[in-house]
């Protein structure tokens, strides 16, 4: 127990310092020394990135190829009231507190009102997302409810990317992403990986948790970072409540677990405000395949006859369309009916256009040595190997010589000269 004890202390100490992973704060402007006179200030704003990220996602690929048409959402959305926001709220069925207050309000008005667009589409990209969510959430015994946060912090775009480079769906900090054994290079970044990034991020939530013991502060923690919690924490007099912290926060984190709140009621009860899932044309079904050699996405792209803005989705984690097998074994997702026929046709995309995209990189270059240089106007004699096709006057010009010259100290009368034979050059 003591044992057990002294980790958690360790790991308390460790969070403190990690890099915020979140995407809409940046500690670097909100933190506040202890020691100085703090202005408590209880206003509540919508983050700004927050809906930036809502608005780029509309500009993504997917999104741009996905039909709403048969969706019945109404431009007047319906008008409901608090007592029937407290009474759905609390038939919902999660683990985690789900309030209801003005802060919660306004922010389900958001959703449901003015970015109710964009929540169309969310809902119909969760269906591809939701279930990996889901299936490691469930294996590390979190409450399902957490599936909603990639919404809040990348609205579901595996490629977001927030001002102070948090990254991916769950919008890891490079720092706190290798913490948790995400590789992060140039040609590979986990952080977009949807498996691999949901798999850190619930260890890290896990990790929050054992700290915290409560779930509304382990989310803050994950938006503005642990050291801001806790020094809002020691203002309040200790206090380990959300809401009683709630004035000495950061002001963006101020609206991060009401905004979470808002999240999971339009989830939930997006038929109640005329919302329905937009057709996106996502590939449900993947299967994927290990790969042990270098290979560009565009190579599978027309082996395949994929577009490869859809291996690009599947995929995001290959910053450069590069999937660098050759120095370690990488998986490719892919639809589950082309799987087996990359398979088949592996040593094809291997040669499609292999020289101009996967041949490229000189791996040994040659330093080509400079021409001898006379010193004090005394010659320097240097000799030259003719190679097939070389003329004399190239090998003159070549070497910064008159031709004549050439020729006079290699007893030359003519222009003639055969591979193999050596001249002699004199600089």
């Amino acid at each position: 127990m003591k044992l057990k004890n002294h980790l958690l202390i360790g790991l308390f100490f460790v969070l403190i310092f990690l890099p915020v992973n979140a995407q809409v704060i940046d500690t670097t402007s909100t933190d506040i020394p202890d020691d100085t006179e703090e202005v408590i200030d209880t206003t509540l704003s919508v983050p700004e990135e927050f809906d930036n990220t809502l608005d780029y996602m509309l500009r993504s690929w997917v999104i741009q190829r996905s039909d709403i048409s048969g969706c019945f959402s109404s431009d007047d959305p319906k008008i409901v009231s608090d007592s029937i926001y407290k009474l759905r709220l609390s038939q919902m069925p999660c683990l985690m507190e789900m309030p209801f207050n003005s802060a919660v309000r306004s922010f389900i008005d958001l959703y449901s009102v003015r970015k109710r667009r964009q929540v169309e589409y969310m809902m119909g990209m969760s269906n591809y997302y939701f279930p990996i969510f889901e299936e490691i959430l469930g294996a590390n015994n979190l409450p399902l409810e957490l599936k909603y946060l990639p919404i809040i912090e990348s609205a579901l775009n595996t490629t977001a990317v927030s001002r102070v480079g948090a990254a991916g769906l769950w919008q890891f900090m490079i720092g706190t992403g290798r913490m948790y054994g995400l590789e992060i290079n140039s040609l590979v970044d986990e952080r977009l990986s949807p498996l691999k990034a949901t798999k850190a991020a619930a260890q890290f939530l896990k990790d929050l948790y054992s700290i915290y013991g409560d779930w509304h502060l382990v989310i803050a923690a994950y938006n503005c970072g642990p050291g801001n919690v806790n020094k809002a924490i020691r203002r309040s007099g200790g206090k380990r409540d959300y809401w009683a912290i709630y004035p000495y926060l950061p002001k963006e984190t101020r609206g991060y677990v009401p905004i979470f709140v808002a999240a999971n009621y339009v989830m939930n009860y997006a038929l109640e405000h005329n919302l329905c899932a937009a057709k996106v044309n996502m590939p449900v079904i993947t299967d994927t395949v290990d790969v042990h050699q270098r290979v560009h996405l565009e190579q599978i792209a027309e082996v395949l006859n994929l577009p490869i803005e859809e291996i690009r989705l599947l995929n995001p984690q290959y910053r450069r369309d590069i999937v660098p097998g050759n120095i370690k074994p990488y998986s490719i997702r892919l639809p589950l009916n082309y799987a087996n026929t990359f398979i088949d046709k592996y040593n094809e995309i291997l040669a499609y256009k292999a020289d101009s995209l996967i041949n490229n990189r000189r791996t040994e270059i040659e330093i080509v040595q400079a021409a001898p240089i006379s010193v004090g106007g005394s010659g320097k004699v240097t000799y030259h190997k003719v190679k097939n096709g070389q003329t004399l006057s190239g090998i003159a010009a070549r070497y910064g010589v008159a031709l004549s010259k050439l020729k006079k100290w290699n007893h030359l009368s003519g222009s003639k000269i055969k591979p193999g034979q050596r001249l002699k050059i004199i600089k």
